[in-house]
């Protein structure tokens, strides 16, 4: 099936004769699965975290879904957000390349989510969907209504949560940002994030792990990036259940989410531009972050540290702050981005890593998450 690009809404709900003769099923139903921090607003689904993705099990001749993308405090019919992007894979596992890609804009719109020609040509009797939402949060905001089949389809219960989970914290890295570019002076464009292509996803995918990704562009564990944001920083954000929305605190009781590892991606931009913070802050920063994870999860969660980059102050930062970690099982990987990126090849977007790069990142993590989690090196490409 050809990877295919839609950024054109269907129709709106109340123009669709199809969707007046649908068997639908609510965004909250249990038979739909969601990974990643979503909340349940009456029937409805709203996230922004970049990678929450969704699985869906149904037979029939169509699959829609309705859904909105607006602003908040803003009217609806006029607040379209920014570029929300949305991955889908059909009868397939998910992978770096899906089968389709959508734009959802605006308020109560319907998107079609399969080509009905795949539908009717196919002999399988229950199909398996996957879509899952590739930009950030900060390019937008989106609340699933419902989705719906033809009057004689059915909805049945989705593959529920994988025993397997992993979570990843940090910055532009995780989320896939420029990914998709294949030049290093590129300038950065939403249709080039796609955090199915970073290194979270490689590694959940290697795993055969559920995975939530919670990280925002320019984070810093203690300063962001050129400073912006000045006192809040991923330890406060990692707190929230929306990205851009701090007002809402999250909390994994009845989500089903307990990730076995958690691994945090953060200083390099801390160590951007002018200003760098001292040891004790970047340290409590750090620490205050871990504290929220243990709070979570346990406090024998485990936790892998990442340094960024190459830089040798924080490096010894991180060494140092993993070694006098009051904490228990914290642990640290360096990864030298000098050693193992080629600016020719290796690099999208605003100098981050394309797809390749990320590959590169995914081989350097493997042996760390193996051995810490106990899961052992696995029979999976690292794609």
């Amino acid at each position: 099936m050809k990877r295919i690009f839609f950024s054109a809404i269907l129709c709106l709900l109340a123009l669709s004769p199809l969707y007046l003769k649908a068997e639908t099923i609510p965004a909250s139903d249990n038979r739909l699965t969601f990974v990643g921090r979503t909340q349940v607003e009456g029937t409805d689904v709203a996230f922004d975290w970049t990678a929450v993705y969704c699985r869906i099990a149904f037979s029939g001749k169509t699959l829609t879904m309705r859904a909105s993308d607006v602003k908040p405090d803003v009217d609806p019919a006029t607040a379209a957000t920014k570029h929300t992007y949305f991955n889908i894979w059909i009868d397939a596992p998910m992978s770096a390349e899906p089968h389709r890609i959508i734009e959802v804009a605006g308020a109560d719109s319907v998107y079609e989510l399969i080509d009905p020609q795949y539908l009717k040509k196919s002999k399988l009797k229950t199909h398996q969907v996957i879509i899952q939402k590739r930009t950030e949060g900060e390019q937008g905001k989106v609340t699933i209504h419902e989705f719906a089949t033809d009057a004689k389809g059915i909805f049945y219960s989705a593959e529920p949560l994988r025993e397997r989970q992993m979570e990843f914290i940090g910055a532009s890295y995780d989320c896939g940002y420029g990914v998709d570019d294949t030049s290093r002076k590129a300038k950065f464009t939403p249709e080039t994030e796609n955090a199915s292509r970073s290194f979270p996803a490689i590694l959940a995918r290697y795993f055969n792990a559920d995975y939530m990704v919670i990280a925002h562009s320019g984070m810093g564990a203690a300063r962001n990036y050129n400073s912006k944001f000045a006192g809040y920083h991923m330890p406060d954000r990692y707190l929230q259940t929306f990205d851009e929305d701090s007002t809402l605190r999250w909390s994994p009781e009845g989500t089903g989410m307990k990730p076995d590892i958690s691994v945090i991606y953060l200083g390099g931009n801390d160590f951007s531009v002018s200003m760098q913070p001292s040891y004790e802050k970047f340290r409590d920063g750090y620490y205050r972050l871990i504290r929220s994870i243990k709070d979570y999860y346990g406090e024998d969660h485990p936790v892998l540290c990442v340094s960024s980059k190459s830089h040798s102050t924080l490096l010894d930062y991180m060494r140092e702050m993993v070694n006098t970690c009051p904490m228990p099982n914290v642990q640290f990987l360096a990864t030298l981005p000098a050693l193992h990126l080629s600016t020719d090849e290796d690099l999208g977007a605003n100098f981050h890593p394309n797809y390749l790069g990320h590959q590169k990142f995914a081989y350097a993590y493997i042996p760390y998450i193996a051995t810490i989690t106990g899961w052992g090196l696995q029979d999976n490409p690292v794609k």
